[in-house]
């Protein structure tokens, strides 16, 4: 009995020590880490480890930059199926992810042809003062295509003709077949006068990138004088969904009666419908009016 205590005391003091080893070790990389973020980040130290509240928003915003926002569709037919006790909500949110996969990549196109046009414009300003600090056209569309990124994709094509002295103009137009970079068949024309004519390439310059700001402003305000409109549609395709909500509050069951019910079957059909149609004619309707 007294060897059984003794060995098991032992085996105590044992993992105390251990226990006691490994705090000091890890007391000590704390220590190592916090130096190392002091020296790094200029005097800035955190407090220790995140809480429960930033992991949990870390993780969320995790969990949200992978699904997509069309995948929302389909928890969000997941949860009325539940609620409604139907899978017809489920196979509607299902169909309704590739359409907005599709509105989804429109902006993200739209967005990324307004951030190429803003480089032309930035391009077009730096060539010019690069070349009025007395550069040749070569070393300065070298200088101004490296600050900017006006040039896109197609920069190492046009560099290397810039460089070599191969057909500046042509590469130029080539480049200009990306979407947003229309401004540069504007410059290949300023850089085929200059070349060719002897002309002011700057002062061409400036007048190239006159115009594209001109048009990116009446383009930016036009958008704006159509903001009201498609707030509308929005609200307008969101108003049936104002209207569950309000049926739900006043006891009526939407859910049951649409999905369970010949009439409201027939109602959710032809309201869905009459829906998408005024969603789709208003937005065709800014639409032209943006393209005009």
């Amino acid at each position: 009995m007294g060897e059984t205590g003794m060995g098991g005391a032992s085996a105590g003091a044992v993992l105390c020590a251990g226990a006691a080893v490994l705090w000091l070790m890890n007391g000590r990389n704390v220590g190592a880490r916090r130096a190392r973020l002091l020296l790094a980040g200029g005097g800035v130290m955190g407090a220790g480890p995140p809480g429960w509240r930033e992991s949990a928003v870390g993780e969320v915003r995790r969990i949200r930059g992978r699904l997509r926002a069309e995948w929302w569709a389909v928890a969000v037919g997941v949860v009325l199926a539940v609620l409604g006790g139907s899978v017809l909500p489920l196979v509607a949110g299902a169909a309704g992810v590739p359409l907005l996969r599709r509105v989804r990549v429109a902006g993200q196109a739209r967005r990324a042809r307004e951030r190429r046009g803003d480089a032309v414009i930035a391009l077009c300003a730096a060539l010019a003062g690069e070349v009025r600090a007395g550069r040749q056209p070569g070393e300065a569309l070298l200088r101004a295509a490296r600050y900017t990124g006006g040039l896109g994709e197609a920069q190492a094509t046009v560099l290397a003709a810039a460089r070599f002295g191969g057909d500046v103009p042509g590469a130029l137009a080539a480049a200009a077949r990306q979407p947003g970079a229309e401004g540069l068949l504007g410059l290949a024309a300023c850089w085929r006068v200059a070349v060719d004519q002897g002309a002011g390439l700057a002062a061409g310059l400036d007048r190239l990138e006159a115009a594209l700001r001109a048009e990116r402003d009446q383009r930016e305000d036009l958008r704006a004088q159509l903001a009201g409109a498609r707030s509308t549609a929005l609200m307008l395709a969101g108003l049936p969904v104002l209207g569950l909500l309000l049926g739900a509050v006043m006891g009526a069951d939407p859910l049951r009666v649409l999905l369970h019910s010949g009439a409201g079957l027939g109602c959710l059909f032809a309201g869905g419908v009459l829906e998408g149609l005024g969603v789709w004619w208003a937005l065709r309707i800014v639409r032209g009016a943006e393209a005009v």
